[in-house]
């Protein structure tokens, strides 16, 4: 199921570094992994939805590229949302 505006604005007030931060490398990875598992969990019911599976991969590889500049830059930063959200290194 889709992030819905609630959620989103729980999401960002987590993870942002000021007020009305949006786009910092940490929001957009937390973003990501949110819509991730949602569509995670529509493929368990929709095997052959092969076109959002693209999608999802495209996501992923978008989070994963954020993951790799977070890591190069802030490695501090990097594995405390690798530990906040769960995610394997």
């Amino acid at each position: 199921m889709a992030v819905t505006t609630t959620q989103k604005a729980e999401i960002i007030a987590e993870h942002q570094h000021a007020a009305g931060d949006t786009g910092s490398s940490e929001v957009q990875i937390a973003l990501l992994t949110a819509r991730i598992n949602g569509l995670s969990e529509h493929f368990k019911a929709n095997t052959k939805d092969f076109h959002s599976r693209r999608g999802l991969l495209k996501m992923v590889s978008r989070r994963r590229k954020l993951l790799d500049y977070l890591k190069r830059t802030n490695g501090d930063s990097y594995r405390q949302i690798i530990s906040k959200l769960g995610l394997r290194k």
